[in-house]
């Protein structure tokens, strides 16, 4: 196997990415992968010392194939680092592999995400593997250890240089989506927040290049692989956090705890019904409500 690149996202998250790299260097295939690792430029002055530290740390990283730093001088911001990282990586690579400075992986995460991306290279359909899952209901009537659903997601994921590349992450045909309630009810059944996050973001509201990738993954039919036991747990919902402040409890997942390296993956590239059900229930209005009602419930005991 030909193991996919994998690029590493930080800003001042010292402590954490301490933990990211630990759990990476505990997967079998790490030896075997490059590591491209994105440090963004200061937003403030105030950011300084963290960035300093972060930075120090990096240059120490061991146990990978190789390890290419790139230190901007100025902040770039989440969304513009990890387009033009990824877009970087892929004048040279097929394949990538994508993680943030908060991520917790198990040891057979790249061994998970590697196979997949070999499995699925030639099916244009899977437009994206996701390394997390959520704690959902296990189906007991398929034996596969991964399903299909229509919508990504961005904490631990990988994906191909002829997905990546079609993206248009101006979003101009915003206009006439708009106005199509139609493609907007199609567009939600990957979550109620799409449409009121794509909205934001064509309006300068939020910065997100994810928003933009469900976007496209919608337009073009493709899906996600989740693996049915999480091989990613997301450690960064605390000060730093820019979009998911609070959400540990809503989040958490179920760790996979065997560990398997050898998958099997389906062989039908559809939706799978059973999860698919589950996903739109977990990212729907009324958990939703659940979630907002449950943080200021806990702000209040606080």
């Amino acid at each position: 196997m030909k193991t996919a690149p994998i690029l590493l996202f930080t800003y001042k998250r010292y402590e954490s990415l301490q933990d990211t790299v630990k759990a990476l260097q505990n997967n079998a295939l790490a030896a075997e992968s490059d590591l491209y690792i994105f440090s963004d430029g200061c937003k403030k002055d105030a950011d300084t010392e963290q960035v300093t530290k972060v930075r120090d740390y990096i240059k120490t990283i061991t146990g990978f194939k190789s390890i290419k730093i790139t230190e901007q001088e100025q902040n770039k911001g989440l969304a513009n680092s990890i387009i033009d990282g990824v877009s970087s990586v892929f004048k040279f690579s097929e394949k990538v592999i994508v993680l943030e400075d908060d991520l917790y992986t198990t040891p057979n995460f790249l061994t998970f995400m590697n196979s997949a991306l070999d499995n699925y290279s030639d099916d244009r359909k899977v437009f994206s593997i996701s390394g997390y899952s959520f704690n959902f209901k296990k189906s007991k009537v398929d034996p596969e250890d991964a399903y299909f659903v229509k919508r990504g997601w961005s904490w631990g994921w990988a994906t191909w240089k002829d997905r990546w590349d079609d993206v248009d992450w101006q979003v101009k045909d915003y206009n006439s989506f708009k106005n199509d309630k139609k493609q907007q009810r199609e567009f939600a059944k990957g979550g109620t927040d799409l449409n009121i996050m794509l909205h934001r973001q064509v309006n300068g509201l939020i910065d997100s290049w994810a928003i933009r990738w469900f976007y496209h993954q919608y337009k073009v039919g493709g899906l996600t692989l989740y693996p049915v036991y999480s091989k990613v747990r997301n450690n960064g919902f605390d000060e730093y956090a820019t979009h998911t402040k609070g959400g540990a409890y809503r989040f958490a997942p179920s760790l996979d705890e065997e560990l398997l390296t050898a998958f099997k993956f389906p062989s039908a590239i559809e939706p799978n019904k059973f999860y698919q059900k589950q996903f739109q229930q977990k990212m729907g209005i009324i958990e939703r409500v659940k979630y907002r009602l449950n943080s200021i419930i806990r702000k209040i005991i606080k």
